[in-house]
């Protein structure tokens, strides 16, 4: 069985020697010997006049549109007061409360106060419909539950008779008092926690939690059965911060290197029901020393960052996507500056895959910086050092383009059952089109019987191809109250089979989690993530076709805003698109084109239909034969979280936009 690849980055062996001084225990006794060694450091930092805070006279109040600090000795005394506050409503040991509040300053500290007074903690999305915030707080059982506002409490109240909550706490102040005992506010929790304090009685609480305990249960996103809560411990999360911090944090024989340290300030803007920003956004950074800002809204994180100014963030995908139209859009306003700035993407490129550079490619990276790329990285603060991407597959495309103009993203992949992280890209060596060399202490190995090397293009025909398998301190244990799921999710043994190539540490027996994602392992030891095989699309010539890397080829086109490739069972490969209306709205008026005003008829205009057309063929050229999209059918409307076609991770929702346009599909495939 082979381990690590000869050929491997060297920086891999410095990785194994090296370990940080942030010990291993529970996750509210990192956040604790954090504060101690940055009291006085800026751990949040958030923005005035948004929310009525029943925290307000606790917390420093913030100018209105402003930004306002609170150093880890602030946030530790909320912290401590608010663990102490959750014990006298009743919170026990082992207890699972829910939170129901969109990513703010709040959630972090009701999140650390609940794991420190021994809770586990359960994640609710914003956006879940009232049968699926029922299910969600149901399923496990919930005592208690911390809710954002009075919006969402009144969602709540009309399935709580089907709930056993003993505890509802507003974070914010509510329009009247409600007149009920179980309903509290956060600063009400606040202030009894402060008065009922002791610190013996707080420590005995940290003592009591182990790291193998119970942390929080994160639920699945469902889309293909019920939600599934996967159980993570401390030592889930703490060792998979631990391997990141080899990654991406400080190093004592690399003072230079970029790293995630107390000096780094980033922005949350990311759900922190998801177990991505859970962990990077808010574990990682708070254990880290960092200072986390918190954007008003997704739809204010330009401005936000701006104010911010922070050298490091995580996101996703789609919101790189995004940030790329936009330049491209404000380039397009001007006939010149559109120009310059497709030059400057091809002199980004050049410059990414260039091994040297040479003194003209130089010069003229110098003068694409002045001119383009510069802007971008005002834009983002003026200080960004690295961005994570993660979430989903970043196309290589992007990753080459953003970080030719020097704004560095690093890919990483994960799953939530792996709290999250199974491998990212090295600050200092990113590989774009892969999520680079697994974390150290997570083995992966790739069942090579699962995948079908002849329809997929690989970058090495001697690169094993097939469902990643991984095990690790990080991977959960299995599935709350689901033993059927959680037997199905594991294989003993695998490594016996002829079919298995391993990477890592790897020896003697294990259960092996399955990812249930197609991926290559190059022979240097980097991942690249095919699809998920339950998206493998499966022609009825019996070819198989990866949807996603031909999505991904997409991301940066004009007139394609959003793509799903379909043709499972079919005789040709197809797609669903929305255009990119205000790209086509500019086309039509450069062009003297009469286009209708209803979106539906819009996207059933020959001329729209032929001005999509010219993408598709141009990304055809690259495609294999069996992979080129034969047909299309275009959308009227965006896939959103709010219709909920995208996840609040802003994944897309496959099945249910395949149903959601089953006419069209069907359309598609007429004879």
């Amino acid at each position: 069985m082979s381990e690590t690849p000869p050929s491997a980055p060297a920086w891999l062996a410095t990785e194994r020697d090296y370990d940080d001084d942030l010990g291993r225990g529970t996750l509210p006794e990192l956040f604790e010997t954090s504060a101690k060694r940055h009291l006085d450091a800026a751990a949040q930092r958030y923005k005035g006049g948004i929310y009525d805070r029943s925290l307000a006279g606790v917390v420093p109040s913030a100018p209105s549109g402003e930004y306002a600090s609170l150093s880890y000795r602030e946030m530790r005394d909320v912290v401590r007061h608010l663990a102490a506050g959750f014990r006298a409503v009743g919170i026990d040991r082992g207890d699972r409360v829910g939170i129901l509040s969109d990513t703010r300053m709040e959630w972090a500290q009701a999140d650390l106060a609940l794991l420190a007074a021994g809770a586990v903690v359960t994640t609710v999305y914003t956006d879940s419909s009232t049968q699926q915030i029922e299910y969600l707080l149901d399923d496990p059982g919930a005592s208690g539950v911390v809710v954002e506002n009075e919006s969402l409490l009144e969602r709540l109240l009309t399935v709580e008779d089907s709930l056993d909550l003993e505890v509802i706490v507003l974070v914010d102040e509510p329009s009247s008092p409600y007149q009920r005992d179980d309903i509290v506010t956060l600063g009400t929790l606040h202030d009894r926690g402060a008065e009922a304090f002791r610190a013996d009685s707080y420590e005995g609480w940290l003592d009591a939690t182990e790291p193998g305990d119970l942390a929080s249960l994160i639920y699945t996103s469902g889309t293909t059965g019920r939600p599934k809560g996967v159980r993570l411990t401390h030592r889930n999360f703490r060792s998979n911060i631990a391997a990141i911090r080899r990654r991406i944090g400080p190093r004592a024989d690399e003072p230079d290197r970029v790293a995630i340290d107390a000096d780094t300030t980033t922005i949350s803007f990311l759900p922190l029901a998801h177990v991505f920003e859970r962990l990077a956004g808010h574990f990682l950074m708070l254990g880290s020393g960092a200072t986390v800002g918190y954007a008003e809204s997704t739809d204010t994180v330009t401005a936000d960052i701006a104010m911010l100014s922070p050298n490091a963030g995580a996101s996703v995908p789609r919101v790189y996507e995004r940030i790329f139209r936009t330049m491209r859009e404000e380039a397009g306003e001007s006939g010149l500056r559109s120009r310059i700035f497709e030059w400057s993407l091809e002199v980004a490129t050049q410059y990414q895959t260039a091994e040297e550079p040479g003194l003209g490619l130089r010069a003229r990276h110098a003068l694409a910086d002045r001119l383009v790329y510069d802007t971008l990285k005002q834009r983002l603060g003026g200080e960004i050092e690295v961005f994570v991407s993660g979430g989903g597959s970043l196309s290589e495309e992007l990753c080459r383009m953003f970080n030719g103009m020097g704004v560095r993203i690093i890919e990483g992949y994960g799953l939530t059952e792996t709290a999250p992280v199974i491998s990212v890209n090295a600050p200092d060596d990113i590989q774009p089109g892969t999520v680079g060399p697994p974390l150290v202490g997570v083995d992966v190995a790739v069942d090579r019987s699962a995948g079908d090397r002849a329809n997929l293009d690989i970058r090495d025909p001697d690169s094993p191809v097939g469902e990643l398998l991984v095990r690790g301190p990080n991977v959960t244990d299995g599935y709350w109250e689901r033993p059927g799921a959680t037997e199905a999710a594991f294989v003993e043994d695998p490594l016996a089979a002829d079919a298995v190539t391993a990477f890592g540490d790897v020896e003697g027996d294990g259960r092996w989690l399955r990812t249930g994602d197609l991926v290559e392992l190059t022979p240097r030891g980097y991942l690249v993530i095919h699809d998920r095989l339950k998206q493998i699309l499966v022609l009825d010539t019996g070819k198989n076709i990866a949807p996603q890397p031909i999505e991904g080829r997409f991301s940066t086109d004009e007139r394609v805003e959003q793509i799903l490739v379909v043709g499972d069972d079919r005789k040709f490969v197809a797609a669903l698109v929305v255009p990119d209306f205000d790209q086509l709205r500019e086309w039509a008026t450069t062009e003297g084109v009469d286009l209708p005003d209803d979106p539906e008829n819009l996207t059933d205009d020959e001329r729209v239909i032929d001005w999509v057309a010219d993408s598709i063929e141009q990304v055809n050229e690259v495609l294999g034969d069996s992979e080129k999209i034969k047909k299309f059918a275009l959308v009227a409307e965006e896939w959103t979280p709010e219709n909920e076609l995208l996840t609040p991770s802003l994944k897309k929702r496959r099945r249910d936009i395949r149903a959601a346009h089953t006419a069209k599909i069907a359309e598609i495939y007429e004879e």
